[in-house]
């Protein structure tokens, strides 16, 4: 019970990698508050949590919006008394019908042998298609993380985790440029925080996820063909999606006391980055 006595917030814990983190906390002992949109499966998690034995709090707060999440973190020191470990999962993902079609044609282009020539992903983008992952993606990261250190660095103590991508650390996610630098925001953000509040024994990484086998992706193989399928994975060296709870494992290590790890970006990716 690496955790008994901590307080873990997760956002983004109604379903995927975010349910796996906030569980797999609660399972090292942590009592957690998750936070989501999703009203109803938020509450199937913290039945969930709340049968491991350990408190769970569920507050729906969109993290694109300042005030909704202040008013979380002050709900979750009125009843815990503060936050020792905030997981910044939350995000939007490429599931729309242009985000797939751009993604089969990127798969298409790197797997198959086809004569080299611009894939337009770039060109093709509207105004939306760039500015829709920002509001979550980065700045629910930023305004967590300010929220939080409200509590950490006058209790001298914290663990931050920013759920980042492989995307944003590489050209893995091609397809998708607003998402791939929203990624690589969130990478660029951990550094440079870890080394603000390190001293004061609040230490901040991220793990930059390769694919992870979630419910929109599970979509997405569901509605794929055989071919696109076999391309998906003829780019994984491991030959398969990561599974949330494999994700899920290190977050709890790094929410634990027992590493120096400071301002890093760890990415289990299957060797999609090596």
């Amino acid at each position: 019970m690496r955790l008994q006595d901590k307080v873990a917030l997760v956002t983004g814990a109604a379903q995927g990698l975010g349910r796996a983190i906030a569980t797999a906390m609660a399972q090292d002992g942590a009592d957690v508050v998750i936070c989501d949109i999703q009203e109803q499966k938020l509450h199937d998690v913290a039945r969930e949590i709340e049968a491991l034995g350990r408190r769970c709090l569920p507050v729906v707060c969109d993290v694109s919006s300042p005030t909704e999440v202040a008013s979380m973190f002050a709900t979750a020191a009125e009843r815990f008394g503060t936050v020792h470990i905030l997981v910044n999962n939350a995000a939007k993902v490429p599931t729309r019908p242009a985000d797939e079609e751009r993604r089969n044609k990127h798969y298409a282009y790197v797997t198959t042998p086809m004569p080299r020539q611009a894939v337009g992903v770039t060109s093709s983008l509207t105004e939306d298609d760039w500015l829709r992952w920002w509001d979550v993606n980065a700045n629910g990261v930023f305004y967590c993380t300010q929220e939080a250190l409200k509590y950490m660095v006058p209790q001298q103590y914290g663990r931050i985790i920013n759920i980042s991508s492989v995307a944003g650390i590489s050209t893995a996610s091609m397809h998708s440029p607003g998402y791939s630098a929203s990624k690589a925001a969130v990478a660029s953000l951990t550094k440079t925080v870890a080394l603000d509040v390190a001293g004061a024994g609040v230490y901040v990484n991220a793990i930059a996820c390769g694919g992870v086998l979630t419910p929109p992706f599970e979509e997405y193989l569901e509605h794929a063909s055989d071919e696109q399928r076999q391309n998906l994975y003829q780019m994984i060296p491991a030959g398969r999606l990561g599974r949330p709870e494999e994700y899920a494992s290190l977050a709890v290590y790094l929410a634990t006391e027992n590493h120096y790890l400071v301002g890093q970006v760890i990415s289990p990716n299957g060797g999609v980055v090596i």
